[in-house]
């Protein structure tokens, strides 16, 4: 069992149960789907680094995590360095593994924040510089997975369990290929 550094979750088990089991979209997802039959916990390796924005003469610095696992969720946006009461440490075997080498991932992430400068407006862009240093140490985003189904059949719903949002296919994705590798 793994020993990691997590952001510490703002949402709790039953938390997430009482999510997945009420309202509306509980409701659409048990008839597509099937019941809740199980909840787990899930964590997925970022990679920090420190990202210097140069536009229009102006400099802007900030904290960017990429996924480690092959870098293709959103990034997640810090408005400081997570300090020690921003994390816990726990050991679970419920953990993507790192799979994507420093040099890519930092290719991918100046990716993405362009296309972020870019979203806020192209016209706005004048000699525009991105520059990205690694911050030693990864850290683990806890997410809560729902199965749901009937039978064999399931079907993963999923929680970002810090900023309390249920994801998409990228992470549901993810999950499925964590799960059907042989460990």
């Amino acid at each position: 069992m793994a020993r990691i550094r997590s952001l510490r979750p703002n949402v709790t088990r039953e938390a997430a149960l009482g999510e997945f089991s009420r309202g509306t979209f509980s409701a659409l997802q048990t008839a597509l789907f099937g019941p809740l039959r199980s909840i787990a916990d899930f964590y997925i390796p970022f990679r920090l680094f420190q990202v210097e924005i140069l536009n229009r003469g102006n400099r802007d610095q900030r904290i960017f995590g990429l996924d480690a696992v092959i870098g293709v969720l959103e990034l997640y946006h810090f408005e400081q360095l997570p300090s020690e009461r921003d994390v816990v440490y726990c050991e679970s075997r419920n953990c993507a593994e790192t799979l994507l080498e420093e040099p890519r991932a930092k290719e991918l992430l100046i990716m993405k924040v362009r296309r972020l400068v870019f979203s806020a407006g192209f016209f706005r862009i004048r000699n525009l510089s991105i520059s990205a240093q690694p911050i030693a140490g990864e850290i683990h985003v806890p997410y809560w997975v729902g199965f749901r189904g009937r039978g064999a059949h399931a079907h993963a719903q999923l929680m970002d369990a810090v900023r309390r949002r249920v994801e998409g296919a990228k992470v549901r994705h993810l999950l499925k290929a964590w799960l059907t590798e042989t460990h």
